[in-house]
């Protein structure tokens, strides 16, 4: 099931690397950012990279003013990563870029789906 769900990903990754110019790796951090401001350490986390690689591409991003650091407000020794007006722009990107469902499981009959939706939704609670 996952090789079906990320081969497919595959074609998505190729067009929003082409729609925005940045390697797939700031796209992963940004993605991460849109859902609220991190540390560093906490963008390593989430990307599963590790720290001094979120620090390269923390700096790439910030000299392409997409994301901007701030002060921490409860630890003067951190900062906080936050998306800029054109890191939101990028992310606005990324929600319009089509991506469809792999063949195999666009093929499924509204039966089919439905009893997949019943497992997937068994499988995670």
């Amino acid at each position: 099931m996952s090789s079906l769900v990320l081969d497919n990903k595959d074609g998505w990754r190729r067009a929003v690397v082409d729609r925005t110019g940045l390697p797939f790796s700031r796209i992963r951090i940004l993605r991460r950012l849109a859902s609220r401001p991190m540390t560093v350490k906490e963008v390593a986390e989430a990307a599963t990279i590790d720290a001094p690689a979120a620090t390269v591409a923390v700096n790439d991003l910030e000299a392409r003013g997409l994301v901007v650091r701030q002060p921490h407000p409860d630890n003067r020794r951190c900062k906080l990563v936050s998306l800029t007006e054109s890191g939101r722009d990028v992310i606005a990107v990324l929600d319009e870029t089509d991506d469809p469902a792999p063949e195999r499981l666009a093929a499924l009959d509204d039966q089919d789906l439905q009893m997949l939706r019943t497992i997937l939704a068994r499988l995670i609670s």
